[in-house]
């Protein structure tokens, strides 16, 4: 029998929608993680393009599943991928599919906007075929988009479904190269030569707004959703992190280490600009800003697995079964760079597969150390660092990084940093007063913590 809304216990869900998985994580008001989901996130046969409707079931699935009759959800936010996105008609419905970030198509789409869009200093992002304007050109020329009310970030989709709402998270709009950071407006050339017009892009609204409550829906017809529930706007993924790490600890810094290594922190200065190696964005909940450094990280570690004993012997290094030798600390292995640049040894580079091994497992730890220090030259004093994202597991890995840099480095151990700031997120915006450090599992919640004198 179902438990009745009254009975249920409230919690805030987060949201966070991966290239490779879609998860989804409640939190108490006192910031215990009570529950967690994932899923692989949809993307279709032919192509890795993303049906937003497909995707806005299975987290909906997700948010059932997790509810059960135990639950019901005071606030809800949605953060994840920065650039993919799908037009839609008067009733929110897609017209296309959301063209994949890393879509080989984009090449060709980027090409042929190079000589119709001109440098803007006050973009947050650098040009290139993986931003947002690339989607929006290539929806344009889809068929049966004439009628198109809006453009809605695939992120954002949710919750502008939930709510009948359209808006654009400022974490996102920065992620457009079509958006300008300084004045919060768009670049009319560079819009005009993608998406044709303003008119197209609903309103920009900032990482922890409140946009509304929510509209029906399975979710509210399930009863899951307290009658006073509000969705509140998420944004891109990295950001959303690092800011519950800032929240956490201030002034900290934020290495996720996934496909990419993504540094992030919240700076408190305004109007940081952009460089060729910094990203940034609107502060989250602050007048600051948020800073950003990437590094490849994945393409250089499957460049080196080509060769199956150098391969072999890294996956040793990166578990901690197999210590590295002194070519840790020397530069014989050049990782790849952007523009597609592919990785390579150098002249004097040794044949050893475990010296090779340690060659390319401390050239990665020297470019992240790079990031992390492009970074923090954007805050005050020593920012503290944390890790997380898999690589952030890999015990043997996160050694071999301090040994390179002399760095300290706390690894956050709850899973879903992205998925689980969405949901302090939320729970900030609705007044609850749930602890950051709680919910990332650096702080044992008073509840599961043994008992004086006990042996636990």
């Amino acid at each position: 029998m179902t438990r009745d809304r009254s009975e249920r216990s409230p919690v805030v869900c987060g949201v966070d929608i991966g290239s490779t998985n879609t998860k989804v994580v409640a939190l108490t008001p006192q910031g215990a993680v009570v529950a967690r989901r994932r899923r692989t996130t949809p993307r279709g046969a032919v192509d890795p393009s993303i049906d937003a409707q497909h995707l806005l079931f299975a987290i909906e699935e997700m948010i059932l599943d997790i509810c059960g009759d135990s639950y019901r959800v005071h606030a809800l936010s949605v953060a994840g991928v920065g650039e993919d996105g799908v037009l839609v008609d008067d009733s929110l419905a897609p017209l296309t599919t959301a063209l994949a970030w890393f879509d080989p198509r984009r090449g060709d789409v980027f090409a042929g906007l190079t000589t119709r869009i001109d440098p803007h200093e006050g973009l947050c992002t650098a040009d290139d075929a993986a931003r947002t304007l690339v989607g929006w050109r290539w929806a344009l020329d889809q068929p049966n988009t004439s009628h198109a009310r809006s453009w809605i970030a695939l992120t954002d989709y949710p919750a502008s479904v939930w709510t009948a709402t359209p808006f654009f998270s400022d974490t996102l709009a920065a992620r457009t190269a079509a958006w300008n950071g300084r004045t919060r407006g768009w670049v009319d050339d560079r819009v005009a030569a993608t998406i044709g017009t303003t008119a197209l892009l609903p309103p920009v609204r900032r990482a922890g707004e409140i946009i509304g409550s929510f509209v029906g829906g399975r979710l509210t017809t399930a009863g899951v959703i307290d009658p006073d529930a509000v969705v509140v706007a998420g944004g891109h993924d990295h950001p959303i992190g690092g800011w519950a790490v800032h929240a956490m600890h201030p002034g900290a810094v934020l290495d996720s280490m996934g496909t990419a290594e993504v540094v992030v922190a919240q700076a408190p200065a305004a109007d940081i600009p952009r460089n060729a190696d910094l990203d940034v964005a609107p502060g989250i909940r602050s007048p600051g800003t948020t800073v950003l450094s990437v590094e490849e990280l994945a393409r250089n570690v499957e460049w080196a697995y080509q060769d199956p004993a150098v391969g072999e012997r890294l996956h040793e290094l990166i578990t901690g079964d197999t210590t590295p030798d002194p070519y840790l600390h020397q530069s014989v292995f050049i990782p790849g760079s952007r523009g597609g640049v592919a990785p390579r040894y150098a002249p004097d580079a040794p044949t050893s597969p475990l010296s090779r091994a340690s060659a390319v497992l401390g050239a990665l730890a020297r470019l992240g150390a790079h990031a992390q220090d492009t970074v923090g030259a954007c805050l005050p004093g020593h920012p503290p660092l944390y890790a997380a994202g898999g690589w952030s597991r890999s015990p043997g890995w996160v050694q071999a990084k301090k040994a390179v840099t002399g760095r300290d480095i706390t690894v956050i151990p709850e899973p879903q940093v992205t998925a689980t700031a969405a949901a302090l997120l939320a729970a900030n915006a609705i007044g609850w007063n749930a602890e950051p450090a709680i919910a990332l599992g650096i702080t044992a919640h008073p509840e599961t913590l043994a008992p004086a004198g006990s042996s636990a």
